[in-house]
């Protein structure tokens, strides 16, 4: 029999688990279709592989961005939903899409304009036929950022209404039309990268435009209905950027570190590059719920914070990290004794299978050990403002401990692959000890009346 929590508690575990079922849902189909559209593309050769890998870590620099928006509005949004002011919240809301929409259609321009420059300097060390790959993956991908940056401010609003069912149907719907198409177009007209980016682009903008037809129901806790209006609202959008720009930046500039690791494992040659790609699908298996529940932590305690009772932020904080941590314990634990299994899944040499099974089971191991303390409190933190700290200390430790460790351990140690995710740990481990200090005290808390 469930114990019941107390009345003066804004969520149950019936309402938690409303909440992140359908997130761990959703966060699966990403994976396991991404999984999927890897396997469907190795097909056309590693070149292919390394390609469609370099640009997503391009294009998951703007995205990172646009979610970060979204995760901004959407803090906003559920601060006001905090403080059952509906009018404020749907206001809010309009101003995060109208935002998003301006952004992102300039962060395409820019990006399909200056693909040349950015795909030499950035990737200029790979072989020609990665690059090609890279191309036409990009040029047509680029496009899809528009739609998905209002898809990721929709979903975030949605999540703030604790609508996440409606977001995972929507995944779902997303997901299919990626996979079938892929199916159809890679294997039977046999367009290879062109037609695995295509699929991409489609299914996002199918899931843009039914996600905002969601949010036209005046019906819900946060609707486009009645505010829908072309002039920018400066006060909202201060409050939306005040915390969106730091996470956005803290995110972008954590993918362009990643990017300048990509510049060292290209070095390595292409095994290197299919494995670094594979493992971080299959790593991202294991921290698929705590993944999904990050997304949950950010939506509880926005609207708790909006209330002002931040004995509820450290309540629910806690319970959802130590159910995070579970997650982490069991998934690891099967993910390191399937990892063989999965790897060999994916049309890569011997090599290269050996390669990513040694670097997924060191995953596994600190990912137990330190993954909660580094990417989950920090979400609390950020709902209540706390997001110039968090920006500091990501990217402080990220480009110290991770970018430039990479290096030195390299030129010492000659690790290859391992020496980037070695500093990946390292830059793990330095983050979790500043937040948990910065956690156990209580200036987070005014931040954002700061």
């Amino acid at each position: 029999m469930e114990q019941a929590e107390p009345k003066q508690y804004l969520y149950s575990n019936a309402d938690l688990r409303k909440l992140i079922w359908p997130l761990v849902v959703e966060q699966f189909l990403a994976i396991f279709v991404g999984m999927l559209d890897t396997i469907m593309i190795s097909g056309s050769g590693e070149a292919a592989v390394s390609g469609v890998s370099l640009v997503d870590n391009i294009t998951i620099l703007v995205i990172n961005f646009m979610a970060a928006l979204g995760t901004g509005g959407a803090v906003v949004a559920g601060h006001y939903l905090g403080q059952k002011h509906k009018h404020h919240a749907s206001r809010a809301g309009w101003q995060l899409i109208l935002f998003s929409a301006f952004f992102s259609a300039v962060l395409v321009v820019i990006l399909i304009g200056l693909r040349g420059p950015i795909m030499s300097h950035v990737f200029g060390a790979v072989e020609p036929d990665v690059m090609q790959s890279a191309n036409t993956y990009l040029v047509i991908t680029g496009v899809s950022i528009f739609p998905l940056a209002i898809y990721s401010s929709c979903a975030g609003l949605l999540r703030a209404m604790s609508q996440s069912r409606e977001t995972m149907l929507i995944s779902l719907l997303m997901n299919l039309i990626n996979l079938f198409g892929n199916a159809l177009l890679i294997y039977v007209f046999h367009m290879g990268v062109a037609g695995a980016a295509i699929s991409t682009t489609v299914s996002r903008t199918v899931s843009a435009v039914i996600a905002f037809a969601l949010l036209m129901n005046d019906k819900r806790p946060i609707t486009f209905r009645g505010y829908i209006t072309w002039k920018p609202d400066f006060g909202l959008l201060k409050r939306i950027l005040f915390i969106g720009v730091p996470n956005g930046l803290e995110n972008s500039l954590f993918q362009l570190g990643k990017i300048l690791l990509l510049s060292l494992i290209s070095t390595f040659g292409t095994s290197a590059i299919a494995a670094n790609q594979v493992c971080n699908i299959v790593s991202s298996v294991a921290q698929l719920p705590s993944a999904a529940i990050n997304l949950a932590i950010v939506s509880v305690c926005s609207v708790c914070v909006g209330a002002g009772d931040f004995v509820q932020v450290r309540y629910y904080t806690r319970k959802l990290c130590i159910l995070s941590e579970i997650c982490l314990i069991v998934l690891c634990t099967a993910c390191w004794f399937a990892t063989p299994m999965i790897v060999r899944a994916f049309s890569l040499t011997e090599a290269t299978q050996a390669l990513a099974i040694t670097v997924g089971r060191t995953y596994y191991v600190m990912a137990v050990l330190f993954w909660i303390w580094a990417f989950a409190v920090c979400n609390t933190m950020r709902c209540a403002g706390d997001v110039v700290h968090t920006m500091k200390v990501s990217l402080f430790s990220m480009w110290i401990f991770r970018v430039i460790s990479a290096y030195v351990i390299e030129h010492f140690f000659h690790l290859g692959l391992m020496s980037v995710w070695i500093a990946m740990y390292i830059d793990w481990i330095f983050r979790g000890i500043c937040f948990f200090i910065r956690y156990r005290g209580h200036e987070w808390e005014h931040a954002m009346l700061k």
